[in-house]
């Protein structure tokens, strides 16, 4: 039976091995020459605001680009304009349908379509869609994680459009549908999904960093956020990939010996890319460029078989919807070329993980970036006033941020030696830390490396922009003229770390902002240039402890963090409970993120959700070990014991090595039994727990432990048992045969 099942491996490797690549045609779903250039053809599929305003006014259309930042609803007059143009766009398109496109708490998003067909008052068929379908729809709220805001027979909830994320058509081989980028709540009004809160947040945050800018004699409009999320991902043949349960079940391989060949040489990284992968690549960014996403860097990542893509900065809503399409499209693409794309944060044990790292900063509707240094002492003075903000936020707010990026896949990433640590920082460069410095001692002069530039309070030095290194290892860096949140998963949405960060980025802005008012002499309308200063070097002094430099995975650091007072959370279980901490429930209640019971029904979303990802790798571990590892481990041993019989029978005794390499089957087949009762056991256990922390905890504590001396005893037996038995493509195969 085991010979049986191998040779479904071999299988697999045969034709993993002999696949041709995919020769695309770049396609359209109405003609176009396909010579033209991806500029030419961009967002053919996205009805964007500048199709828009060949229909609407354009200062109906700014209303709509502003909606991000807007605490106002649209009217139903302007929907009813939008709806007529863009149905009349889609249906000339060949649509049949459309749906309201969410981001529910999943991680994923969903749709529900509904045809453009209805009947006229004469019951004649007509094509039809109105304002009101627009701005909202139904869909079945209690068949979404609601963390207790929904009960099962309260099915009632709403997808409401965001009318700042452009619409697109989503093109398949049978038709088109148009997707309508929208929030989700229920239907006594609490957010249920991903976006609200995101919008939110950047309502907030465009309130307080327009007063900041306001206060530092800047007449703007707004603020928004902007980002730009790098995807990381491993490919693999799909034939291999549907022989590997763990894979198909739980996104990782929960077993396998990593290979003599690994990342050790250091060659992956920026190197050639495979000829399939690279058709992939080239056509998955076709893809995205029809739906507007702006695609801009695809490279080979560290590790075998991995690799990332990189878009353009855009707002941060925008980049949310977008980073998501990037996930369908990978996804999507990838299998037209028998592939399969892995975005769990740890596929393979010892192979590098996969993050999302997130490049966020703010800017104005002059285009400024907040967090470019700029030319000039006056550019300089509002860049040291977002840098305080948010290194203050940073600080304050630590386990929130940590909160925002922690799931059972990224558990194996924070802290381990490839990713930042569970300790969350912030990396300056060595001539923003020196300005920092210098600001908060006395006096004194900065190095050559910064210009020699004088900084007494009463003039702001000019800080040349990537004047500085990159850190690796920090979870939250600078990186020239914005920040890079690198500690984000590669499954994640990153519509959660964008909430939290606004809202801690919001709340120190504000706390700033009236510290400054009150310090405002009576007949001025701003404040003086040393007043501004004094507060940002009082800032930077109460908060510098969160600032760090150096190697985020030194045991060095840990000590040093716990000397500051930093907190090191290790684990998902631990790190959601600070969304219940009252502070931070206070804050972000004070500005409106979350409302009434929402705090609660996200911690009990998340917990909930790592308890289901640990209990599917559970149960996944113990039917690979029954079906799949302990029957080649019998099968093995029974061979190597009828040869050692035979030669017995021939010689009249059993050779050393060849008694012991049995009494070494036996030892670990026996160890693996063992093993596996354990985990009947302690799934036993778990099925007895009703209480969620207390379960959740439990897994984290023992279940993992347990899981981890399972594999170590399952990879042992991989490495003697015979080829032709082990049932499981291997590592070597799965990273290398493409």
């Amino acid at each position: 039976m085991s010979t049986n099942r191998a040779s479904a491996r071999f299988e697999a490797l045969r034709v993993a091995g002999s696949r041709t690549t995919r020769v695309f045609k770049k396609t359209f779903s109405r003609p176009i020459d396909v010579n033209l250039k991806a500029s030419e053809y961009f967002g053919c599929n996205t009805f964007s605001f500048e199709m828009m305003e060949k229909k609407i006014p354009s200062a109906e259309i700014a209303i709509l680009r502003e909606f991000a930042t807007r605490d106002t609803p649209l009217s139903l007059d302007l929907a009813c304009k939008v709806a007529d143009a863009v149905s009349a766009w889609a249906l000339s398109r060949g649509a049949t349908h459309y749906c309201h496109w969410f981001q529910p708490q999943t991680g994923a998003t969903a749709e529900k379509h509904d045809a453009f067909f209805s009947f006229d008052k004469k019951g004649r068929a007509l094509e039809r869609f109105t304002g009101k379908e627009l701005i909202q729809s139904e869909p079945d709220a209690s068949s979404f994680p609601s963390g207790g805001v929904r009960a099962t027979f309260e099915a009632r909830g709403y997808t409401a459009w965001d009318a700042s994320s452009p619409m697109f058509l989503m093109e398949s081989e049978n038709g088109l549908t148009l997707c309508i980028p929208s929030l989700f709540i229920s239907y006594t009004g609490e957010a249920l999904d991903e976006k609200t809160p995101l919008l939110r947040s950047l309502c907030a945050l465009n309130k307080s960093a327009t007063e900041s800018l306001r206060l530092l004699g800047h007449d703007v409009k707004h603020v928004i956020a902007s980002a730009g999320p790098e995807q990381e991902y491993f490919v693999c043949d799909e034939a291999l990939f549907n022989l590997r349960p763990d894979l198909l079940l739980a996104g990782r391989t929960l077993i396998g010996r990593p290979p003599p060949r690994g990342q050790q040489l250091e060659d992956h990284y920026f190197g050639s890319i495979k000829p399939r992968i690279l058709a992939f690549m080239m056509e998955a960014e076709h893809e995205l460029y029809k739906l507007g996403v702006p695609c801009k860097t695809r490279h080979n990542e560290v590790a075998p078989s991995q690799c990332e893509f990189a878009p353009i900065f855009e707002n941060a809503n925008i980049a949310a919807d977008h980073n998501q399409l990037v996930v369908e499209v990978l996804r999507t693409v990838a299998r037209r070329h028998q592939l399969q794309v892995l975005f769990h944060e740890k596929p393979y044990a010892g192979i590098n993980g996969s993050g999302k790292h997130v490049n966020w900063s703010l800017s104005d509707n002059l285009g400024h970036n907040m967090l470019e240094p700029g030319d000039s002492p006056m550019d300089n003075i509002r860049f040291l006033w977002f840098l305080a903000a948010t290194v203050k936020a940073v600080n304050q707010y630590a386990t929130l941020l940590r909160m925002s990026i922690a799931s059972a896949g990224n558990d194996f990433r924070l802290g381990a030696n490839e990713a930042p640590p569970a300790i969350i920082s912030c990396f300056l460069g060595d001539t923003l830390t020196e300005v920092v410095e210098k600001l908060t001692t006395t006096g004194g002069s900065l190095t050559d490396r910064a210009k020699n530039i004088n900084l007494d309070l009463a003039r702001v030095p000019v800080i040349a922009r990537d004047n500085t290194d990159r850190n690796r290892t920090s979870p939250f860096a600078f990186t020239g003229n914005k920040f890079e949140f690198r500690a984000v998963g590669s499954s994640a949405s990153i519509s959660p770390s964008l909430t939290y960060l606004n809202s801690a980025v919001s709340t120190t802005l504000s706390e700033m902002n009236e510290t400054l008012k009150k310090s405002v002499a009576q007949g001025r309308s701003l404040a003086s240039q040393e007043d501004i200063l004094k507060l940002i070097v009082q800032t930077l002094l109460e908060n510098k402890a969160v600032c760090f430099e150096g190697n985020g995975y030194g045991e060095e650091w840990h000590k040093e963090a716990a000397r500051r007072g930093l907190p090191n959370i290790r684990t998902t279980p631990d790190a959601l409970l600070a969304i219940k901490d009252p502070k931070n429930k206070a804050m972000l209640a004070a500005i409106g993120v979350h409302r009434g019971d929402e705090v609660d029904a996200r911690y009990n979303v998340k917990l909930e959700r790592y308890i289901k990802v640990r209990m599917i790798e559970l149960e996944t571990l113990q039917e690979m070990l029954s079906n799949e590892v302990f029957p080649a481990a019998i099968a093995h041993t029974r061979i190597l014991a009828q040869s050692a019989a035979s030669i017995k029978a021939a010689i009249g005794n059993i050779p050393v090595e060849i008694e012991k390499q049995l009494r070494l089957t036996i030892d670990l087949t026996s160890a693996l039994a063992a093993a596996k009762d354990k985990l009947t056991v302690f799934l036993e256990k778990c099925s007895s727990i009703h209480n969620e922390p207390a379960l959740a905890a439990t897994i984290a504590a023992e279940g993992m432990p347990l899981m981890e001396d399972v594999r170590k005893v399952s990879d042992q037996l991989e490495n003697l048992v015979d080829d032709q038995l082990w049932a499981l493509p291997k590592y070597r195969e799965i990273l290398y045969v493409m």
